[in-house]
């Protein structure tokens, strides 16, 4: 790989993307709707000669061809708000796909486990069966049959799904109001049960074994999917112990179930559309890591303890 884009750079996954391929001294194209954001991303990074920032709109496959010229892999981790993703994913979808047609390119997808539905397996590999019985699952199973469709003969898809996640750029994961919360030393709520280990990865950690992913040429192909798991189950309550002792604030943290969501979402559309996904926090799917240490190597984790520390310790200092 001498050369990729990253869209939706400045987004949650996008971030720790773009920065563990600069670190690896691949050229990299920031794609985004923002230049200011693009420009702080910039800054972050020390204003890396491999960076170059390119702004464009994700749902115009010229925009990302004109962005991606010379790429040879096209990172999408742009993503959709919850309440649109039923209308906007496939057109985004087709939109990269189209692009990445033109161009001859590999695409590396960022994705989720909603397109399995209900847990199947104690460690669910990536043969689990996928039958989803939510909304969001079946648009999500209908994304990943858009990419792997035959129609396209040039452009070479693969999927990298990975749990709910937390680190210093999330923005869209269950945990990030909870611990952007805890950093500004406010009460809040924990979405879900507090009692019932879930899995969750730090994003540092799922961006290098994504790029990990994306060098090997076998990576790519029809129905290729890679789980990118977590290092072990943790229940809320120990994230939170866990953040609030790192923060040096406790506040109170509650849990809100299908009940106070509901309420919630009368006024606030995402956590509306975040009642149906609650099945996860009852019965949680943890991934299987197996074809990853098979294929490309051992996996190391910061464990929760110190990747949870250090993202309270960016989100203060983002604050001053």
């Amino acid at each position: 790989m001498k050369k990729a884009i990253v869209l939706g750079a400045t987004g949650g996954v996008g971030a720790p993307l773009t920065a563990e391929l600069v670190k690896r001294g691949v050229q990299t194209v920031a794609f985004g709707r923002s230049s200011k954001k693009l420009n702080e991303l910039a800054e972050q990074l020390d204003r890396s000669t491999l960076l170059t920032l390119e702004t464009g709109d994700a749902f115009q496959p010229e925009d990302i061809r004109r962005a991606a010229k010379g790429a040879d892999v096209i990172f999408h981790s742009a993503n959709i708000p919850y309440h649109e993703m039923e209308s906007r994913l496939l057109p985004l979808g087709e939109s990269v796909m189209t692009a990445a047609e033109k161009l001859g390119a590999k695409v590396v997808v960022v994705d989720g486990i909603y397109p399995y539905g209900r847990r199947l397996m104690e460690r669910a590999t990536e043969e689990h069966p996928k039958k989803p019985h939510t909304r969001k699952g079946k648009v999500r199973l209908a994304y990943e049959q858009l990419m792997f469709s035959p129609r396209w003969h040039k452009a070479r898809p693969l999927i990298v799904r990975l749990p709910d996640y937390y680190g210093p750029s999330a923005q869209a994961s269950y945990l990030s109001v909870t611990m952007e919360a805890i950093a500004a030393g406010k009460p809040t709520a924990f979405i879900g049960n507090m009692n019932v280990p879930r899995e969750y990865v730090y994003l540092p950690d799922a961006a290098r074994m994504i790029v990990k992913i994306a060098q090997r040429e076998e990576s790519y192909g029809p129905g290729q999917n890679w789980h990118i798991p977590g290092p072990g189950v943790i229940s809320g309550h120990e994230l939170v112990r866990i953040a609030q002792q790192a923060a040096g604030k406790r506040k109170a943290v509650m849990p809100l179930g299908r009940v106070g969501l509901s309420l919630i979402g009368l006024f606030n559309p995402v956590m509306k559309e975040v009642v149906e996904m609650l099945y996860l926090t009852k019965e949680p799917l943890v991934l299987s890591g197996e074809k990853y240490e098979r294929l490309i190597g051992p996996i190391h984790w910061t464990p929760h303890e110190q990747a949870i520390a250090a993202t309270m310790r960016s989100l203060m200092n983002k604050r001053g």
